[in-house]
C-alpha cells in the first residue's frame, strides 16, 4: 500500500502546513505550476516526488519534469499532467490519448478548482487537487491525500488549508 499526497499550483509558495499534512505519505505528486526551484527542492528533500511542469514553469523545472507522466503505482495506471480538463470536457491536448488508452487515475491541475470525479465513460477517477499556493482566485488552498492498495484507490481526503493568506 502507498499513501500519496497530491498538490498543484503552488506558484512559488510552499505553505509549511503541507509538511504536516503530508508527514505520513510515501510519495508526493505535484501536478504542475511549481513556480520555483525552491518548491521543488523543499519537496524533494522531504519525500520522494513525481511531477509535471505547468504553464508558468520555466526551463529549469521543464528540464526536470515532463509535460505528461504515465506510471504505475501499485497496480493502478496513473496519468499526471497539468492541463487536462475534466470528465466530459477533457483538454484537446490529452483528449485523443485519454480516449485511446485511459488510465485508472487521471490527475491534473491548472484550474485552481478542486474536483474529484469518477468518469464512467472511461472508467477512471479524475482528481484535480485545486491550488496549494496562494496566488489565484481560489479562496481556499487545497491538497489531497489518497491510498493506493493494489488496484484499489481508497481513503481519499480533501485537505483545506484555511485561511488563505
Amino acid at each position: 500500500m502507498k499513501k500519496i499526497g497530491i498538490l498543484s499550483d503552488t506558484h512559488a509558495l510552499l505553505d509549511e502546513r503541507v509538511f504536516l499534512h503530508f508527514e505520513n505519505v510515501d510519495e508526493i505528486w505535484h501536478a504542475g505550476d511549481w513556480g520555483s526551484m525552491e518548491v521543488v527542492d523543499k519537496l524533494r528533500a522531504f519525500k520522494p516526488v513525481r511531477g509535471v511542469w505547468g504553464n508558468i514553469d520555466g526551463h529549469d523545472i521543464r528540464t526536470i519534469f515532463p509535460e505528461n507522466l504515465r506510471f504505475r503505482c501499485e497496480e493502478v495506471d496513473v496519468w499526471l499532467t497539468h492541463i487536462g480538463g475534466y470528465p466530459g470536457k477533457y483538454d484537446a491536448s490529452v483528449k485523443q490519448k485519454i480516449f485511446n488508452n485511459p488510465p485508472k487515475l487521471f490527475v491534473c491541475g491548472h484550474s485552481h478548482i478542486l474536483k474529484v470525479k469518477y468518469d464512467p465513460t472511461l472508467e477512471l477517477l479524475h482528481i484535480n487537487p485545486g491550488a496549494a499556493g496562494r496566488y489565484g482566485f481560489h479562496q481556499v488552498q487545497t491538497l489531497i491525500r489518497l491510498e493506493i492498495d493494489g488496484d484499489k484507490m481508497q481513503n481519499l481526503e480533501v485537505i483545506e488549508l484555511t485561511p488563505k493568506y
